[in-house]
């Protein structure tokens, strides 16, 4: 899906890693939630509450998801997070992604 229809976008932007990680809060009519975002290259570890599905939508990165071994993700391709664990993203190349927060 290339764009939302009938959504809340939240204007305050959310800010990591002073601002090496940006990402906006996209708000649903389902109750649903997504963050489309920007990681600059680096290293850089999330906590979740909730499942995450990262799609990467451009850019290069390797991840290891709950201390597991490090895979490699690409434009087009995703991976997913469970709830409350942490997973370390290691950018290579800028990375333009869209996080779906799973129920």
């Amino acid at each position: 899906m290339s764009e939302f229809n009938n959504v809340t976008v939240i204007r305050e932007a959310n800010v990591y890693f002073d601002g090496a990680v940006t990402s906006r809060t996209v708000l649903f009519a389902d109750g649903s939630k997504k963050t489309l975002g920007i990681a600059q290259p680096g290293e850089y570890e999330f906590s979740t509450g909730k499942a995450e599905l990262m799609e990467i939508l451009a850019g290069e990165l390797e991840v290891s998801v709950a201390a597991g071994p490090w895979k490699k993700v690409v434009g087009g391709e995703a991976f997913e997070v469970p709830a409350d664990s942490k997973f370390t993203m290691r950018v290579t190349v800028l990375v333009d992604y869209c996080c779906s927060f799973l129920d």
